[in-house]
């Protein structure tokens, strides 16, 4: 099987937090009427520091807190209940690098790799860590259990939400170099796509690595795949699959019309073949809607997908099927996408310019 290997691209100088937890996911993107489909999931909202609670605050305010009422994050810092229930993966790791900082005691950290991630609300696909990560230079600090430090090479270090945190563009070439690729490449799509930090930006951090740095080459991989118009993490992983398996790379968020006009966008095409994540192609029924609009919504929806279907094949998979390599294969291959003898995955790389 044709699988890609890491690119070794000459270095050329291009320019240029899930959703809230109330949020929906993302849905197809297309227009009809009044009726507008989801454009894939909202920047999410940074988590708010103000929800923290420490035990002498409380216990001032008459409040005794107990695992009934409160979550425990760090030693004497607590948030409520339903406050944490409705956080995404993202916002709870923030919520505890928030309570590690309230909890240090001498120099103010600078937090980095996943800690930062979290805080400026870049997806992950794995768990998130139990322990924050924090950045030293020069002598190694010792750490703790539950707090890492990192020696690494200088950094401007951010004030963000109260905390000092690493560029969101070191932050990323950071991931690149210490998480899997998955994940690294999901936080450059965010980053990119959100305008966090700039492709410029990406590079300049990767050119700043010394010369035997770990990984180095990863990171400059993360660089070159990371795209704009992958609108979720999802999306980010089943693009790294589909490279990692030498499938043909697809172009991304492509509109698709027919003789009556515009159906709508899909996720991945690959000319006679579309595919969509988590099974899209959903309209957004507002909550207030009675049966008559729903209906009509629905209806509309399979319409659009009964257009698509006569004009590709259609494969749809789910976040379940994505993070397994050999059912996001078949998938696939079902449709007609099959592994190429060679990888053209970063063709034309030094053309691209600012692409």
């Amino acid at each position: 099987m044709g699988k890609c290997t890491l690119p070794t691209h000459p270095q050329r100088t291009p320019s240029a937090p899930p959703a809230h937890p109330l949020c929906t996911t993302s849905g197809w993107f297309s227009r009809s009427g009044n009726t507008e489909l989801m454009l894939g999931p909202a920047r999410p909202d940074p988590f708010d520091p103000g929800f923290l609670h420490l035990t002498k605050d409380l216990n001032r305010r008459g409040i005794v807190p107990t695992r009934a009422t409160h979550h425990h994050l760090r030693h004497g810092v607590w948030i409520e209940r339903a406050v944490w229930a409705a956080l995404t993966p993202e916002q709870r790791h923030a919520a505890f690098v928030h309570a590690t900082a309230l909890r240090v005691t001498g120099p103010e950290p600078v937090f980095c790799r996943t800690s930062s991630a979290a805080v400026w609300g870049l997806p992950r696909i794995e768990a998130w860590p139990a322990v924050a990560r924090t950045h030293v230079e020069g002598l190694r600090l010792r750490g703790s259990d539950l707090v890492h430090r990192h020696l690494g090479h200088a950094v401007e270090p951010v004030a963000f939400r109260g905390l000092l945190l690493t560029p969101v563009a070191r932050t990323v070439i950071d991931l690149a170099r210490t998480e899997s690729l998955m994940t690294a490449v999901a936080a450059a799509d965010h980053a990119l796509r959100h305008e966090m930090c700039t492709r410029a930006e990406l590079l300049a951090e990767v050119q700043a690595l010394p010369p035997r740095t770990k990984r180095r080459g990863i990171a400059q991989l993360v660089h070159d795949f990371a795209d704009p118009d992958s609108m979720s993490a999802g999306e980010s992983l089943s693009r790294v699959r589909m490279f990692q398996l030498g499938l043909p790379r697809p172009r991304l968020q492509v509109e698709r019309e027919d003789d009556r006009g515009l159906i709508g966008q899909v996720d991945f095409d690959w000319g006679d073949v579309v595919g969509e994540f988590d099974g899209k192609v959903k309209y957004r029924i507002p909550e207030d809607a009675d049966p008559a609009d729903a209906g009509e919504i629905v209806w509309r929806e399979k319409q659009r997908e009964d257009r698509l279907g006569r004009q590709a094949k259609v494969a749809r998979w789910t976040w379940a099927v994505a993070m397994s390599p050999a059912r996001l294969a078949a998938v696939l291959a079902e449709k007609g996408i099959r592994p190429q003898p060679r990888c053209t995955w970063f063709d034309g790389l030094g053309e691209q310019g600012s692409a």
